[in-house]
């Protein structure tokens, strides 16, 4: 076997951070004048999601002890859809796994998949959590960023937790089952229905930067939702993190899970858009992924891995099934759970991939390794990659080399060793 030999680099990123984030959510919370919306005694529900943003434990504590200073009796609901193999006990599991407990936030969580209708939108229900509903009012949190499965105005956010997180597994189903007209049509006009039908009293949104790191807090009144969403996206999409290449041969994922994108990997930074008809024009083209291994967040949930071309024996063994395909088919597809060729270990996944991109110079490949799409700061690129970031003066303002070409290495078992 050979191998390209490998530059560790750094991407410089200067992106903007809140430090004080606590503070700040206070301010904004008292400023949107949160006790006149609350009456002593209420039960306030607060969403939880599953996905892996950063210092939300301390996020929903801030907003749980502000809810009690107001007078109301705060409680958490898991929004997240199917999440967790679409089962209470799955869904308090993914949570735990994200530092979101009893003990952490200070309040107690209610998880269950019942769901209540609230309407219907041409024709198609619309369901909300049942103990959200009966709830005296509902402070939506969550993250603002480009989704994984299409391209529109609103994507995910506080839209999307509404109508897809509240609406547990039956109202995951119900737009991702319409695909293209599920996600551009029926999400928003799912989420208006809510704030219509539900007692939506606040919303919290939250942006972070290439470093997976707080960059923005922002609380609104449900009459701004949708149109501070549509800038807040566009916020989102400059501050992701992005490789710094257009055409590569083998991308190298370390690990994939829910806790890192809603499809495992972020497609925004693949190019592997699933549904037919989306895209993203600053994606790469790339043409082998390896997967080499699965986050201890996602418990299992494999899904996007059926977006990789290679992965390994490791993967496949800690694959929970059922978990995986209950996330899939609730998404509407069999596309982001099928299993690729997997291969005893990471030197020969990752020898295969680049034996099956043709007629290459495989010492010469354009390979990138990243731990996974979420942390992009730190990676290693080839040695070819690295000749064009030293002549290229541009790419040299974004990107350093952190030292000289070294041989890929593995250890005795086939692990790649870094």
């Amino acid at each position: 076997m050979s191998f390209p030999k490998m530059v560790e680099a750094r991407q410089r990123i200067d992106q903007p951070i809140i430090d004080d984030y606590v503070t700040e959510i206070r301010r904004q919370l008292n400023s949107k004048g949160l006790a006149r919306k609350i009456s002593k005694g209420q039960r306030i529900a607060i969403t939880a999601g599953s996905r892996g943003i950063a210092n939300i434990p301390e996020i929903l504590r801030t907003v749980v002890e502000e809810v009690k200073a107001a007078g109301g009796e705060p409680f958490l609901i898991p929004a997240m859809g199917s999440h967790g193999g679409a089962t209470p006990h799955g869904q308090i599991e993914t949570l735990s796994s994200l530092g979101i407990t009893e003990e952490s936030v200070c309040a107690p969580i209610i998880s269950s998949m019942d769901v209540d209708k609230i309407g219907e939108i041409k024709g198609t229900p619309v369901y909300l959590d049942r103990n959200a509903l009966a709830a005296d009012g509902i402070i939506v949190v969550g993250r603002i960023k480009p989704h994984t499965d299409f391209k529109g105005e609103i994507e995910s956010g506080l839209m999307k937790m509404m109508a897809i997180g509240l609406g547990k597994q039956k109202g995951a189903e119900m737009i991702h089952h319409n695909l293209y007209e599920g996600y551009h049509t029926l999400l928003p006009a799912a989420a208006r229905l809510i704030m219509k039908k539900a007692p939506i009293i606040m919303g919290l949104a939250i942006l972070e930067n290439a470093r997976h790191e707080t960059a923005k807090v922002v609380v609104l009144d449900p009459d701004e939702f949708e149109a501070a969403e549509l800038k807040l996206l566009e916020e989102a999409k400059n501050l992701l993190a992005r490789l710094p290449f257009q055409e590569i041969d083998v991308l190298v994922v370390e690990e994939i899970g829910k806790n890192i994108s809603g499809v495992g990997m972020d497609t925004n930074v693949t190019g592997r858009f699933w549904m037919q008809g989306e895209s993203d024009l600053r994606a790469p083209k790339i043409d082998k992924i390896v997967v080499l291994d699965l986050s201890d967040e996602t418990h299992g949930n494999a899904i996007g891995i059926g977006l990789a071309d290679l992965t390994t024996r490791r993967v496949f063994d800690k694959i929970d099934y059922p978990s995986t395909y209950v996330n899939c088919l609730t998404q509407g597809t069999c596309a982001t759970g099928k299993i690729p060729i997997w291969l005893p270990n990471d030197r020969d996944a990752i020898d295969t991939a680049l034996r099956v991109c043709g007629p290459i110079d495989r010492e010469r490949a354009r390979v990138i390794i990243v731990k996974n799409t979420q942390e992009m700061e730190y990676l290693w690129i080839s040695e070819s990659l690295a000749e064009v970031v030293s002549e290229d003066k541009e790419l040299s303002k974004r990107m350093e080399l952190l030292g000289k070409p070294r041989e890929m290495q593995f250890d005795v078992l086939g692990t790649l060793v870094k």
